[in-house]
Parts: C-alpha cells; structure tokens; sequence
C-alpha cells in the first residue's frame, strides 16, 4: 500500500498543477459542438493533445486571409463576448476565421494557476497557423482577448511566422512596473503592427498599464503600432459588439490586405 502511495504522489508530483484542463475542454468541446450555428468545428492537435478550433470561410467573393482569434481566461472559442461578434463577422469582410480553445485551468484557479498557462499557448497558435497554411492561406493576423491577448503577445515575442502580418490585442493586461517580463517585455520585441484596443471602463490591469504598453512599443521602435480606447466599452464590450468589429476589420483591412481572389 505504501508503494502504491508513493506512486501516485510521484505521478502527482511529475504533472505540473497548472496544466490546462483537459477533461474541462472536453466538456466545453463537446457543447459547442451541440450548439454551433456559425462555422465548423476543427480537431487540431498541438503535439500532445487534440484540441477544438472552430473555422469559418469567408461570406464574400475576395478574401483577405484568416483571422486566428484567442479567447480570455475560462472562455472558449465560441464565447459570447468579444469573440463570437469577431468570429462570425468578419467573414462578412472577406476574413476566414479560426478560433482556438485556449488552455483553461480548473473553474477555481487562481491567477498563479491561469499565468502558468501561457506557454501552454505556442503549440496551439503553431497548430492554426499551420493548419491554415495547409488551406492555401498565407495572409494571417492574430487577435487575441484578455488572457488570449497576453498568450498572443508571449508567443509572437518567440518569433513571428512570415504568414503572420498583424496582431490586435483586445483588452490587454500588464503590470506596468513589470518590463521584464510578461505582455510588457514581449511588446518591447515585437515591430509587427499591433493594435492595442481597450475600452474606457476596462479593468484596472488594462487601464493601469496603458502608457507602460506604448512605451514598451517605443522600446521595440515599432511605428506600426497604434492605441484605441473605446468610449464606454467595458473590458467585454458589453454593447458594443458592433463597433469593436468595425473597428478591428477597419484596421486589419488597412494594415494586412489580402490580395486572393476566390
């Protein structure tokens, strides 16, 4: 008995606390599934596990690219908030869009639990980006929400694929006194176009960190990357579904237009 004891704290032990949870995405996989309307759902795999992306074609006779979007902490790729609005209506713009599900930890995680998870992220965007090489597209810009901002931000500061022409960071939190690590220390490599966008009554971690994220863009001499602050937006866009689209499609239209004719 006390060897079979060891053996399971030694298991325990080897498997970090903070890996994402699987048989909770596989929960959430299996209810969007049940209740997609718009898009078809995806397995791609990340070099250990499967995982659920959803992808949408473009509704328009030109298509611009593909748009991977990276949902917030908890969230899936179908969330209500920010980015089903983003997903299912930016093909009408002539984007394909492929959302990921993130690694999402226990519902009781704390922050600690949900920051190891960031690299967790790499494996998943590699698995997108490829996947959408293999349907011919070669345009791709990233959007993330939240968590999926900072996940975005993390992996984009590893090296950024030349298929990759953009990012729109959605919400993005920070510690503004913390450059050395973390959303902060990736912008300050990055010199892709970026566009920042938050609302007015955002969270305090966005808010707070607003001049800290255009100096740390200064930092990368990047002269591609712009701040939007959205009047009464909350850090979900309550409300605003509409414009945060308009604004998003406007942008990425201008900064990574596509040239592929269907």
């Amino acid at each position: 008995m006390r060897n079979i004891i060891l053996l399971v704290m030694m298991a325990i032990l080897a498997c970090p606390l903070w890996a994402s949870d699987l048989l909770r995405e596989a929960r959430v996989t299996s209810e969007i599934k049940e209740a997609l309307l718009v898009g078809d759902p995806v397995s791609l795999n990340d070099g250990s596990n499967d995982f659920l992306a959803i992808y949408a074609q473009e509704t328009t006779r030109t298509s611009q690219g593909a748009a991977i979007i990276l949902h917030g902490r908890g969230a899936n790729p179908d969330w209500m908030e920010v980015i089903h609005p983003l997903r299912s209506q930016l093909p009408d713009y002539g984007w394909k869009t492929l959302s990921l599900q993130m690694p999402i930890a226990a519902a009781d995680a704390s922050d600690a639990n949900y920051a190891a998870l960031v690299p967790e992220a790499a494996p998943r965007i590699n698995a997108a980006v490829q996947y959408l090489k293999q349907q011919g597209v070669t345009n791709i810009v990233l959007i993330g929400h939240s968590l999926g901002a900072v996940m975005g931000t993390a992996y984009l500061a590893q090296g950024v694929p030349e298929e990759l022409k953009a990012f729109v960071a959605v919400g993005l939190p920070a510690g503004r006194d913390v450059t050395d690590s973390g959303p902060l220390a990736g912008l300050a490599k990055l010199k892709l176009p970026i566009l920042d966008i938050y609302g007015s009554r955002d969270i305090e971690p966005v808010l707070n960190s607003v001049s800290a994220r255009s100096a740390a863009a200064k930092r990368a001499d990047n002269n591609a990357y712009r701040q939007s602050e959205i009047e009464g937006a909350d850090h979900f866009f309550t409300g605003l579904d509409e414009t945060l689209v308009a604004h998003v499609r406007a942008w990425i239209g201008r900064v990574a237009p596509g040239e592929e004719v269907k």
